[in-house]
């Protein structure tokens, strides 16, 4: 996750509730219901604590000098999605095996070389210019004074749920179970230079941003924090109300139905001092209107230091964390109507 803060402008609707809104507002809540609750289930199953390990112990490992923007490792890890995807059968949005969105040089500061951002996709097969993207930087701080920074947590976490959720979905689409919606899988270089390759994105979508029904970001979820070292079954829910209480209650639901951790919304506190809302990818996207979670363990001991690596993370916590998103993201692709968005 960066380091830079940005000052959010982004304002949580309707805080002043009339009956009528209350009754409003109770009524979409009620209606949001997992039909299919067992077939939720049996692709949420396929994420495994133990594939998720696999992952994050490849992504983090020395090989790829610390994915750092521009440079060779990170080149080399793009390159490790690509062939996972593959591998996988899930395809590219673009044509002839082609995973990357080139960022260009210019796009960077004189320092950086030009990167990519890597997508996978899966078609909706009722509603497909819809699309949820769900999205994870793949980019950390490379090697500062001889020292690998690995980046197991930050963002090797995140990088590995998608690949995760991207097979359990992919495994549904196979059985005849294909999300109604599209679903846009996209790695994100350069986060840890500014937030960079999802700013890039927004201004060359792939697809549509007026198509774009929401943003689900994962950056760091493998980890507990000093905060919740004895009760470690958490995740901190950041933006998921500030521009559709849908997501909200969507969000709310999945956890309840499937995953019972506790959402602490502690740092989704407008006033929030460490600005977490504007310091990862999401903030693009919500700047462009779309409505986004961010999902967070907090920061850690080892957050941005070259101690952050693959043996330190709790991996079957990480996989119930998969899980929720991948809950969450099956209910956005397959619900009856688009999400919506809060009227002013």
């Amino acid at each position: 996750m960066k380091l830079f803060i940005f000052t959010s402008v982004l304002s949580i609707v309707g805080s002043c509730a009339t009956k009528k809104y209350s009754e409003r507002i109770e009524d979409l809540k009620n209606s949001i219901v997992f039909e299919d609750r067992q077939t939720v289930e049996q692709y949420a199953s396929t994420i495994t604590s133990q594939e998720l390990m696999d992952y994050v112990y490849e992504l983090s490992s020395d090989q790829y000098q610390g994915r750092k923007t521009g440079e060779t490792g990170l080149k080399e890890a793009a390159n490790y999605l690509k062939d996972y995807y593959i591998a996988q059968g899930i395809p590219s949005p673009f044509s002839n095996q082609n995973y990357f969105q080139p960022v260009p040089k210019s796009f960077f500061t004189d320092s950086l070389n030009s990167s990519q951002n890597v997508v996978a996709y899966i078609e909706g097969n009722k509603h497909p210019k819809e699309t949820i993207i769900i999205t994870a930087h793949l980019d950390h701080e490379g090697v500062e004074n001889g020292e690998i920074y690995n980046g197991a947590d930050d963002n090797a976490s995140g990088t590995a749920a998608l690949m995760e959720m991207a097979e359990a979905f992919n495994e549904a689409q196979k059985n005849g179970n294909g999300p109604k919606r599209s679903i846009l899988f996209l790695h994100l270089t350069g986060e840890e230079e500014g937030l960079l390759g999802s700013k890039f994105y927004v201004e060359h979508p792939i697809v549509p941003l007026k198509k774009t029904i929401a943003n689900l970001n994962i950056d760091m979820i493998g980890r507990v924090d000093e905060t919740h070292t004895d009760k470690p079954n958490y995740v901190y829910v950041i933006g998921a109300d500030r521009l559709s209480k849908e997501l909200y209650f969507i969000s709310e639901t999945a956890n309840t139905t499937f995953s019972q951790l506790e959402l602490d919304y502690r740092f989704n506190d407008k006033n929030d001092t460490n600005h977490y809302f504007s310091r990862s990818d999401q903030y693009n996207f919500a700047q462009a209107g779309i409505p986004v979670i961010f999902y967070f363990n907090g920061e850690h001991e080892d957050y941005h230091k070259p101690t952050d690596t693959a043996e330190k993370l709790n991996y079957p916590l990480l996989a119930k964390r998969t899980q929720l998103i991948f809950a969450t993201a099956w209910y956005l692709a397959n619900s009856k109507h688009k999400l919506t968005l809060d009227q002013e």
